[in-house]
């Protein structure tokens, strides 16, 4: 299949994603944070942060949400967006977190859905289930389940979860319709897609695309904004729709672009403002919609 990687195939992208996170998770395990006042450095979290301020992961949380988790939860994010504030969670609802990393969204998600709710992570990574199932314990959090699994292969029955979360992992994905099409599968009639990713806005070159993806982390590329409504609308949604949360500025990625060999000045120009945060929404329909009426009848045929 082909991917925005190039040639690269989805076997070697997985495998690139398990392994940076699995690193990532093993760090905090480990209690050797990256920085010691935001979240340990990797995947989507800019690959050029410094330790103090990057300008992906910074401020996602209002305050008053993270000071309730273990630390350890809050240093492992590494998502672009705050889903489960945009998500409008009610209690008894059934939530999944596809990518769920060391379990901020999920721990969050199952405050907001209470206890006659259940909060689902869905990780591919051993060290993160580990990190995040620790997290839960830490955080006193019984309604929560973290899975092992892939989100191209949802290990859920069909149309068991009201709400699907995410926080930039759906760009990780070499099989994005995939992906669309297994959150499509497991939600209930009229559930929700709710998630936070990195999308494009508009045309950019090719290279200069590919070296700010990595800069985001977005190891299998970011969908552009239209291809992402097509797809969420090809594999049945209702009323889908991007909602900007954080634009990305092609000064914060100068000192990377000009260690990846482009023309700094003449690549800012071509990106700037066309990379961004975002919220995802869309919806399942409740019913099938009708099939057109053939006419054949006394009614329509006269």
């Amino acid at each position: 299949m082909s991917t925005a990687t190039g040639s690269t195939p989805d076997s070697t992208i997985t495998e690139i994603v398990r392994e940076k996170y699995g690193a990532a998770a093993r760090r905090i395990l480990a209690s050797e944070p990256s920085g010691g006042c935001g979240p340990v450095s990797s995947c989507c979290g800019g690959a050029a942060f410094n330790g103090s301020v990057d300008p992906i992961t910074s401020n996602l949380y209002v305050s008053g949400e993270s000071e309730v988790l273990p630390s350890a939860a809050v240093l492992a994010s590494l998502g672009c967006g705050n889903p489960t504030a945009l998500a409008q969670l009610e209690p008894g609802q059934v939530v999944l977190d596809l990518g769920s990393g060391g379990g901020i969204d999920v721990l969050l998600s199952a405050r907001r859905v209470g206890a006659t709710g259940k909060a689902y992570g869905l990780d591919m990574t051993d060290d993160m289930l580990e990190l995040a199932r620790r997290n839960a314990a830490e955080a006193g959090v019984t309604n929560v389940e973290f899975l092992k699994g892939q989100i191209e292969a949802i290990p859920l029955p069909d149309a068991s979860v009201d709400v699907i979360i995410s926080n930039c992992v759906i760009n990780l994905s070499g099989d994005k319709r995939r992906v669309l099409a297994e959150a499509f599968r497991v939600l209930k009639p009229g559930g929700r897609f709710a998630v936070s990713d990195v999308v494009v806005r508009g045309e950019t070159p090719a290279a200069v695309r590919r070296s700010m993806e990595l800069w985001v982390g977005c190891v299998a590329g970011a969908l552009e904004e239209s291809e992402f409504l097509r797809l969420l609308t090809d594999v049945g949604f209702v009323a889908p729709s991007i909602e900007p949360t954080r634009i990305y500025r092609s000064e914060d990625a100068r000192t990377f672009l000009g260690e990846a060999g482009l023309d700094v000045d003449a690549s800012i120009a071509q990106i700037d403002g066309k990379f961004m945060a975002a919220f995802v929404r869309a919806t399942k329909p409740v019913a099938p919609a009708p099939a057109a009426k053939s006419c054949c009848g006394p009614e329509c045929c006269p």
